[in-house]
């Protein structure tokens, strides 16, 4: 039996943007500037749930 990945990518969460935004900044805070390789990896889990949780922009026309 064949089995396929899938290729969308679903929120696990139903956090606004705004607040993985503010999660963003709070860990940029607690870090100090710089990231730790746990903290580089959060901050990269954020980043997705950002994207997916944020409104797609309007393209200029």
């Amino acid at each position: 039996m064949l089995h396929t990945m899938s290729t969308t990518v679903e929120s696990v969460t139903e956090r606004s943007a705004a607040e993985v935004n503010e999660e963003i900044r709070a860990l940029w805070r607690r870090s100090g500037g710089t990231l730790s390789v746990e903290q580089r990896e959060q901050y990269q889990r954020l980043v997705l749930e950002w994207a997916a949780a944020a409104p797609p922009t309007a393209k200029a026309a």
